[in-house]
């Protein structure tokens, strides 16, 4: 009744199913994670934002990296900017997606050591080779707020970092680079400046914790799929045996009567 499945057709067909099943249910865990991961950074990002600012060298120091649970807190800094030393960083979008420059500000602390001042976005000015017009930041001591962040990598940004490019451009915020370009100590990661405020260049907005995204339903969408194949072989299994029995019994009918004697 059922050799047809032992048919080369029937065994592919088969092994298909038995292969998408694992599959599907894998697919779908690795969005369920993806769902989890979101949920919980959501979470840190949501909980440093509204940590009380502390002084940045609490939470950093030269050479340090900063950890995921880290990011986002609130820090401040006290000294003044050099801006003598300031860099841009290369194709990095604003808030509406124009591409241009974060400007990169070391700030000498005056406890000593220097950080770095993310201190927003400007445009490119139509070249991406000129150094951009910056609007110089206040002079003097000054004291910055902001978000600590861990230096830039490529492995997790993305980002290649690309050599030979104009004076004072950079690729990523790396302070270990900047270190060695300014001959001083710089703390290990760097600001993203919120105040003073700023409308040129425009601060960085914080990041969004609101969203969850999509994957939970792209988790529920994968296994539903997974129950969907072996309801599909089974519908697909009775089909054929149907169809086998039909063209059976017209077989019959269609065959010649016996001659007479």
């Amino acid at each position: 009744m059922y050799r047809f499945l032992l048919s080369r057709q029937w065994v592919l067909v088969t092994l298909l199913a038995l292969v998408l099943i694992p599959t599907m249910i894998e697919l779908g865990f690795w969005q369920l994670h993806r769902h989890q991961h979101r949920v919980a950074q959501n979470s840190v990002i949501a909980d440093n934002l509204k940590a009380k600012p502390v002084p940045v060298t609490q939470l950093t120091s030269p050479g340090h990296v900063v950890p995921h649970s880290q990011y986002w807190l609130r820090v401040t800094a006290t000294g003044t900017y050099d801006t003598a030393h300031e860099v841009v960083v290369r194709r990095r979008t604003a808030a509406d997606g124009r591409v241009g420059y974060h400007v990169l500000t070391p700030f000498i602390l005056d406890s000593g050591p220097t950080v770095l001042i993310n201190r927003g976005w400007v445009a490119d000015n139509g070249s991406q080779t000129e150094f951009p017009k910056i609007p110089a930041p206040p002079k003097g001591d000054v004291t910055v707020t902001g978000r600590l962040m861990a230096d830039q990598t490529t492995a997790a940004s993305g980002i290649k970092d690309v050599k030979g490019l104009p004076p004072r451009q950079v690729m990523l915020i790396s302070s270990a680079q900047q270190q060695k370009a300014l001959g001083r100590p710089v703390l290990g990661g760097y600001i993203e400046q919120t105040a003073p405020e700023s409308d040129s260049p425009e601060l960085i907005p914080a990041p969004d914790h609101s969203s969850i995204g999509p994957h939970m339903a792209y988790a529920v969408q994968w296994w539903l799929f997974t129950a969907g194949v072996p309801v599909g072989w089974v519908i697909l299994v009775r089909r054929e045996k149907r169809d086998r029995a039909e063209a059976a019994a017209k077989a019959e009918t269609e065959l010649p009567a016996p001659a007479a004697a």
